[in-house]
């Protein structure tokens, strides 16, 4: 397993006495791809401008190689950042641009136009030297941000919301090309996004959080499969969020049902949180449903029909290959490994103050 590079210990950091980030604590391995994910307001840019050197939390601890950086200032650290706007100098030329760093660093001519050649090839724009930044794409103007980053050799490359400006044909492109970016660098990259699509795609490790707490911390596939509590499950892709009661061991009740479950120690007859995906409901004959339902709206989504249920006084949302259309009587029925259980907070504190 790969070493501990960033600790964040204990951080809290509030602005006009409104809490941003309550007590915090999250570290980040050697040459992992993490992304902070969560609502606006969540905390994740604060988290990422902390590591950065950009803020400075109220109280708590950055350490970087188990060394202590908290109030170390950005140029000081082993990182570089790429922002949403690329923040690339209009008047200068790509190779100027990229150099910008290179060149505060004293470093010499021959070097400088080594590193520019290699950065440019590195994001697939060589032979773009000489050209101006309002010549480009914005997609190409994004590579020349990860560019001027690279060249600094970073332990470490920060991105807050790079893509947001992107249309989505390009954003899908470079989700790919970040990905073999830091496969072919080696270095870290911690990511911020609210878009669950570009975090479940691209993460090593995903962080959501919810009003400067941590919900879960997991790879793509147990955030998705194995959601901790309801407001992950909503958060991260679609899902039918449904009240019910753990009867025992295996056997929930929910919609005046009992269904077969596969989690245990829940105790017994206790009010728990339902959770199962859209494309894991199966569809059939009345007859052959565990509960029965209408057919209420169909639209085509290309890969499957979203479809919409009225079954049990309960609005299921269903992905399915095979179409059944408006009005149609249907039989539902999901496998007992894809009935997710997760305990109800008790409290609205501890619904947004979920964590491991």
């Amino acid at each position: 397993m790969a070493n501990r590079l960033i600790d964040l210990v204990n951080i809290t950091k509030s602005y006009d006495n409104n809490v941003i980030l309550d007590h915090l604590d999250l570290y980040i391995r050697e040459n992992e791809f993490l992304t902070l994910l969560g609502p606006s307001g969540c905390g994740k840019t604060t988290t990422l401008r902390i590591i950065g050197g950009f803020e400075q939390p109220d109280s708590g601890k950055v350490m970087f190689n188990g060394e202590d950086i908290t109030s170390l200032p950005p140029n000081k650290r082993q990182l570089n950042t790429v922002f949403q706007k690329y923040a690339l100098f209009s008047h200068m030329t790509i190779a100027e641009n990229i150099a910008f760093g290179l060149k505060l660093k004293n470093k010499s001519k021959t070097y400088i136009d080594d590193k520019i050649k290699y950065a440019l090839k590195l994001v697939n724009l060589d032979g773009y030297e000489n050209r101006k930044p309002n010549s480009l794409s914005g997609g190409q103007q994004q590579r020349i941000a990860i560019a001027r980053a690279i060249v600094n050799e970073p332990k470490v490359l920060l991105l807050d919301e790079p893509l947001g400006a992107l249309d989505l044909k390009l954003r899908q492109d470079m989700q790919y090309e970040l990905i073999r970016l830091k496969n072919e660098l080696g270095i870290t990259f911690i990511y911020v996004t609210h878009d669950q699509e570009e975090a479940l795609t691209m993460s090593d490790t995903i962080v959501v959080m919810n009003q400067g707490y941590i919900q879960q911390v997991g790879t793509p596939e147990d955030i998705y499969n194995e959601p901790q509590n309801a407001f992950v499950a909503d958060f991260i892709g679609e899902s039918n969020l449904i009240n019910g009661i753990m009867i025992e061991d295996r056997l929930v009740s929910f919609l005046d049902t009992k269904w077969k479950c596969v989690d245990e120690g829940f105790g017994t007859n206790k009010p728990v949180d339902v959770v199962i995906r859209p494309e894991d409901v199966i569809l059939d004959t009345p007859d052959k449903g565990t509960i029965c339902g209408t057919v209420t709206h169909v639209i085509f989504k290309g890969v499957h029909y979203e479809m919409e249920v009225t079954a049990g006084d309960f609005e299921w949302l269903i992905h399915s290959t095979q179409m059944h259309p408006a009005g149609e009587k249907v039989g539902i029925r999901v496998d007992p490994f894809n009935i997710q259980i997760m305990h109800k907070p008790e409290s609205v504190d501890e619904e947004v103050a979920y964590s491991e």
